[in-house]
């Protein structure tokens, strides 16, 4: 039997879910459904869109799969990849972090655990066979995002949130994904089988990177900092981030030594190396190179991604109907890191919140669609819901926008990212070994790193301890 959307410890919810679909059938009430004026009211808007957002999601349901939204495409069996459900888990992380909800806590623990796989590191067998790098990232950065925002953490003898990310950056980090074209860099795909296997990207590689820059400020290993800045350095050198504007582009093929650019840019790919950049901007106490790329970076976002400061995507916005369904959801992950960035690279404060405040009120008055009055459809900038027989764009993704920008708009009273002297979640220095194979068991943080780290936390900053063997360098 299907169950309703989990509301399990807030009955409150049910309330506001009802009060606002009777008020979207009254006349004239549809202009007011979703309100920002206060804090307060900011919260029940938020709180209307996590009710409606899960309205698209079955992994709640007898006979249904945790963490997955309906699908793939490509088994018809839904519109949504199997890297969409991790992404849509993490934004019910940040809702719970910003609003103090807790009605889909249970719901997000399930989804995130389930798909965690026999070894741990988010390479389910139902998927592996499929797995892009940047598949396994989402989760990973789901993961690291729930440790990061102190969100409760799993039963004991469950994987834990900073294990499950270090799980996967350690797979990724792993001699058998890198080899010597283009002089380095991740592949989009991971099997030599899947088609993509010959493209390296920018998107398999920024979550790489904003693993690595995570995964040093929570827990001050100077090796995650490192490959961050290796992977940021390819990224640069191979030009994928345009040296004079700071565009950054998709990607390019090994056969051609990664020169044949697609020059597309996707708003979640710029966004999110200035969120890994801001990370080591931070761990490394505002250092000036890090400095210039959070700020290039912002400039070429908001010159590109937000005219007249509301989220736009470049690639396909522009004509009705071209936008994939990944592309439908990028706004939200667009909202989201960027409000982060203002944590942890505080001087970008002042120039991101009020593009992100302009973007999100857009964004909420287009949400005037479907029997409730209140579905949010994908074309911000227009005003206007678009009717789904006109243009397929009012599901889980369009949701999941908008209540991630709304529910950035109390990052202010938000604390920082957690570290490991400050978070809940514990390492495993080990994590993903069984995927990896034999390796060397990886050094803990010793008690004089800790007290070396405290120091340096209250200066914001982290500092760089222990190096493991097996995730060095080479040529």
């Amino acid at each position: 039997m299907a169950t309703a959307p989990a509301l399990n410890k807030s009955p409150s919810r049910w309330l506001t879910a009802l009060l606002a679909t009777t008020s979207c059938l009254l006349p004239g009430a549809q202009a007011t459904v979703y309100k920002l004026g206060t804090k307060a009211e900011i919260k029940e808007s938020a709180a209307t869109l996590a009710y409606d957002l899960m309205l698209f999601y079955k992994g709640n349901q007898s006979g249904e799969i945790p963490g997955i939204l309906p699908g793939p495409p490509t088994e018809h069996k839904g519109d949504y990849y199997w890297w969409e459900g991790g992404a849509m888990m993490g934004t019910y992380v940040d809702y719970w972090f910003l609003t103090g909800d807790e009605s889909y806590n249970d719901v997000v623990t399930e989804g995130l655990i389930h798909q965690v796989g026999p070894n741990e590191d988010y390479m389910p067998p139902n998927h592996t066979a499929s797995l892009g790098n940047d598949d396994q990232g989402f989760w990973g950065m789901s993961a690291m995002l729930a440790a990061e925002n102190k969100f409760p953490n799993p039963p004991e003898d469950q994987p834990q949130w900073l294990a499950l990310a270090q799980a996967v950056f350690h797979t990724q980090a792993d001699p058998n994904r890198h080899d010597n074209t283009c002089n380095g860099g991740l592949r989009w795909q991971v099997p030599p089988t899947n088609a993509g296997y010959n493209y390296k990207n920018t998107i398999a590689n920024g979550c790489f990177f904003d693993l690595g820059a995570r995964l040093a400020a929570y827990t001050f290993n100077q090796t995650y900092a490192d490959w961050a800045d290796k992977t940021f350095q390819w990224l640069w050198d191979v030009e994928y981030i345009d040296h004079k504007d700071w565009r950054v582009y998709d990607g390019g093929h090994v056969e051609h030594n990664c020169t044949d650019i697609n020059k597309a840019q996707f708003s979640y790919n710029a966004a999110l190396l200035l969120h890994g950049s801001a990370f080591m901007y931070n761990y490394t106490n505002g250092s000036e190179i890090w400095k210039e790329r959070v700020d290039k970076l912002w400039e070429g976002m908001h010159r590109d991604f937000f005219e007249d400061d509301i989220a736009y995507e470049i690639p396909c916005e522009g004509r009705k109907g071209a936008c994939t369904a990944d592309m439908l959801s990028f706004k939200g992950y667009v909202h989201r890191w960027l409000s982060v960035v203002t944590k942890v690279a505080p001087h970008t404060r002042d120039k991101i919140l009020p593009v992100l405040r302009n973007s999100t009120e857009a964004a909420v008055k287009q949400c005037t669609g479907g029997d409730t009055g209140r579905r949010c459809g994908f074309y911000w900038r227009d005003g206007v819901y678009v009717d789904p027989a006109v243009d397929k764009t009012s599901g889980a993704g369009e949701q999941m926008n908008v209540l991630a920008a709304v529910s950035s708009l109390l990052i202010d009273d938000a604390p920082p990212p957690a570290n490991n002297l400050t978070g809940l979640s514990k390492p495993n220095y080990d994590a993903g070994a069984r995927s990896r194979g034999p390796s060397e068991p990886l050094a803990p943080i010793t008690n004089g790193d800790r007290a070396g780290a405290a120091i340096l936390t209250i200066l914001i900053l982290g500092s760089a301890v222990g190096s493991w063997a097996w995730m060095s360098f080479g040529d």
